[in-house]
């Protein structure tokens, strides 16, 4: 049974927001190429927006680099609540959200992973003021006071180091600032949403200046679980935030950050896509589910998706102007602590009574960087990254009371059967509730790396830049697994035999033919030819048909003798990039960049050894029962991409354009099975595309915004995949268009700063699964659910 909480991003999300401001509280901004203040003449000049994300103050129109910014008006106006809403306004990047809240997946361009099995580090670094997030969990959370937002596209290893070979998402938050001040907010909406978000600022002394943040957002969930009651897909999580700005001298200054942030939700809702063979058993032992309804938000769950997050961190930021270069150190401590627990067979029966997950880290970061303060024709930066990370899994996956009902109908009564005849055991021993796994999987992972660029000015109009970075990663990993699942542990494949000639005897046994009279037989076989034929068919298949049932295959702990736990990778990459101010309101730009990720290792109950890894196994006599094989680990990932862009700002429009070919050598391909994860590396994925972004202030009080991206994505080379080989084949989940358009209208209500904006996102249509067979599947019940009557679709289109 395939399950999912979307069918298809072919569809478009439509957003209409209105404000108003007191000025005696704040005043409103405007979009980042807004109007600026000043006369009247100058009031439709679009604004110069100054970002950071490439580790030196720039302002947007002179970085060389595909980066899209969001700045806080764009923010409070198009009620980007989280990282999750910036997909809708930049349509490089898409944000997924999986079986909980826990779980989410940047991708850019196409190229992004890491979603649901914390080994697996993603491709898409994101940073919050300076400081490194390295898994989802720790991302998602709301953020008050945000400056803006920038988005890099393409690989950015040569600054940013490890897992960045996707791209970076940097969130600027604003700092304390002398004088009191603070702002509130309040937003109400349907389902019960009520966000309330605030801050204050202020001096403690002369050269020290604090601020407060906190936000809180709850939402009643907007889908309905018909079994339990339970709103599902809600919303609530609150946060907070404490500055301070410490200034000894004009040359040196610290900002200290401490946050806490927490998420107590029911999420996610996973909706049927195919009504498979196993449907029907369900249905049969008294189970519901909604069948082959992708858009539906009806559920029947047996128990709710419960998560539990925490997010804290500490972080200490050191800058010291020393004339001739400017010193930077970034500190950071960091802890993301998840638990989740969700009923994962997605339907009313309790197959499955526990699906738990409690994943605990503990991060530490230092970054040093010495940039130079701009004089003559050279500018440089050089640095160094370090990076120390813990990973502790707990998991446990337990069978639930309807279990052997559920198996006892998949069988037809066979194993019920062959038990006692051929495995000796009473009736009912296998598929007892409270059987499964009890997991622990661990990871101690550091990094370093140095880096540096340099930009020399041939003329003030031409910039050669060249970057470096070299990076050196290591990794310790460990699972361990207890197993009571006994119908799993039974090696099937010597007793093949048995099991034909026992489920022979039932089937004629039950046609009242005894199997022990060959004379019987024979004369059933030459009464009833096909349907003896039928009932040999039967029995020869019965091995492979319990095979199916074995859910949970056996595990062989490791580090072990023969697999070591470990891994040690280490790359240089490098960015080449010449710029050229073709005229005072155009600049062009040409690059190549590599970027790294370093090897990950499958943390679930999927990490398989290797074909060779197996056979060292049987020779250690280390191998279990029904052991498969697959990955441990996935290899690091190389990426490079050549891009073309241009850059043009006049005083009232905007437009950016970049070209690209991006690929990625050894992609890790993580694609959740079901109850686990299989991870490989693609030989090579690849991606061409045009990207584009534009604003034009209209009017005095209208902004119109454009943005778009066109992507031709392919699997290069992929041999190995979890489906065979898919090489040729497009990726699924990646759209080929992605674009959003918006319209901002300010305007003065009664003395009110107000603003009225409108926002509209197109994804096309995407493949849903990698894998041919199961997407051939999923198109014919497309096909079949797009020509049903309208009338039938009236869910779909609302």
């Amino acid at each position: 049974m395939l399950t999912s909480n979307a069918y298809s991003r072919a569809g478009f999300k439509a957003f209409l927001s209105f404000g108003v401001g007191l000025t005696a509280l704040a005043t409103a901004q405007l979009p980042a190429h807004a109007q600026e203040a000043g006369d009247e003449d100058s009031s439709r000049t679009l604004q110069t927006v100054t970002i950071t994300a490439t580790k030196r103050e720039q302002t947007l129109q002179d970085v060389p680099v595909a980066v899209s910014v969001v700045d806080s008006s764009v923010i409070e106006q198009a009620e980007i609540m989280d990282l999750g809403d910036l997909q809708s306004i930049v349509p490089s990047l898409r944000v997924g959200q999986y079986q909980s809240s826990a779980n989410t997946n940047f991708i850019i361009r196409g190229f992004g992973n890491g979603d649901n099995n914390a080994g697996i580090e993603p491709s898409v670094g994101v940073f919050i003021d300076g400081v490194y997030r390295s898994r989802s969990a720790a991302q998602i959370a709301d953020l008050p006071n945000i400056q803006r937002v920038e988005v890099l596209r393409g690989p950015q290893s040569t600054l940013f180091g490890k897992n960045a070979s996707a791209g970076v998402i940097s969130v600027v938050t604003a700092k304390p600032q002398y004088e009191f001040g603070g702002s509130a907010e309040a937003t109400v909406g349907n389902f019960g949403l009520f966000r309330a978000a605030g801050d204050i600022t202020g001096p403690l002394a002369e050269n020290v200046a604090f601020s407060l943040s906190g936000n809180y957002n709850t939402r009643d969930g907007y889908a309905d679980d018909l079994n339990t009651g339970a709103e599902i897909n809600d919303r609530d999580r609150w946060g907070v935030r404490g500055q301070l700005l410490i200034e000894p001298t004009e040359d040196l200054s610290f900002r200290i950050i401490g946050d806490f942030d927490k998420i107590d939700e029911l999420c996610c809702v996973a909706a049927n896509v195919v009504n498979g063979p196993t449907g029907a058993a369900i249905f049969g032992i008294g189970g519901a589910l909604d069948p082959e309804d992708p858009f539906s938000y009806d559920v029947y769950y047996n128990l709710k998706p419960e998560n539990d997050i925490e997010n804290s961190g500490v972080s200490v930021q050191g800058d010291y102007d020393m004339g001739f270069a400017s010193l930077t150190s970034i500190t950071a401590y960091r802890t993301s602590k998840a638990v989740t627990n969700q009923d994962a067979d997605f339907t009313s029966a309790d197959l499955l009574s526990r699906f738990y997950n409690d994943t605990d880290i503990e991060t530490f970061t230092q970054e040093l960087r010495l940039t130079s303060n701009g004089t003559g024709n050279l500018d440089w930066m050089v640095g160094a990254f370090y990076f120390d990370e813990s990973v502790e899994i707990k998991n446990e996956i337990f069978y639930g009371d309807d279990i052997r009902p559920y198996i006892d109908v998949l069988s037809s009564g066979l194993l019920t059967g062959l038990e006692p005849v051929v495995f000796g055991v009473a009736p009912g021993t296998f598929f007892q509730s409270g059987q499964g796994m009890t997991e622990a999987y661990g990871q101690d992972n550091d990094a370093f790396s140095l880096f540096g660029t340099i930009d020399y000015h041939f003329t003030d109009r031409l910039t050669a830049t060249v970057g470096l970075n070299y990076t050196q990663d290591n990794k310790d990993a460990y699972g361990q697994v207890i197993s009571t699942d006994a119908f799993s542990a039974v090696d099937l494949g010597p007793l093949a035999p048995y099991i034909s000639q026992a489920t022979l005897a039932g089937l004629l046994g039950g046609a009242g033919v005894n199997y022990t009279d060959p004379a019987a037989v024979m004369a059933f076989a030459g009464a009833y030819p096909d349907a003896f034929a039928q009932m040999q068919a039967v029995a020869a298949g019965a091995t492979g048909s319990l095979q199916q049932l074995q859910f949970l295959p056996q595990f062989v702990n490791f580090p072990n003798a023969v697999e070591s736990g470990s891994t040690n990778d280490s790359d240089t990459t490098y960015t080449l990039r010449l710029a050229y101010d073709a005229t005072d309101n155009i600049n062009v730009y040409g690059s190549y960049a590599t970027g790294f990720k370093a090897s990950s290792w499958n943390l679930s109950r999927d990490s398989r050894p290797t074909p060779t890894g197996y056979a060292n196994l049987v020779t250690a006599g280390l191998a279990t029962p029904n052991l498969t094989t697959g990955t441990r680990f996935a290899g690091p990932e190389e990426a490079e991409v050549f891009e073309i862009g241009m850059k043009g700002a006049w005083s009232t429009f905007a437009v950016n354009l970049a070209v690209f070919d991006q690929k990625i050598k050894g992609f890790q391909s993580n694609i959740f099975t079901g109850t686990g994860f299989a991870l490989a590396n693609a030989g090579e994925q690849s991606t061409q595309g045009l990207e584009v972004d534009a604003t034009w202030n209209a009017t005095d009080n209208l902004t119109l915004g454009f943005a778009g991206t066109f992507l031709d994505p392919v699997y290069d080379s992929f041999p190995e995949s979890s489906a065979g080989d898919i090489s040729g084949s497009k990726p699924a989940s990646i759209s080929e268009v992605s674009t959003s358009v918006s319209a901002a209208y300010t305007f003065d209500f009664k003395g009110l700063d107000s603003f009225l904006r409108a926002d509209w996102q197109y994804e096309g249509p995407t493949a849903y699964r990698d894998d041919p067979a199961e997407q051939a599947i999923i198109n014919q019940e497309r096909d079949t659910i797009c020509s049903t009557p309208r009338s039938a679709l009236r869910r779909i289109a609302a």
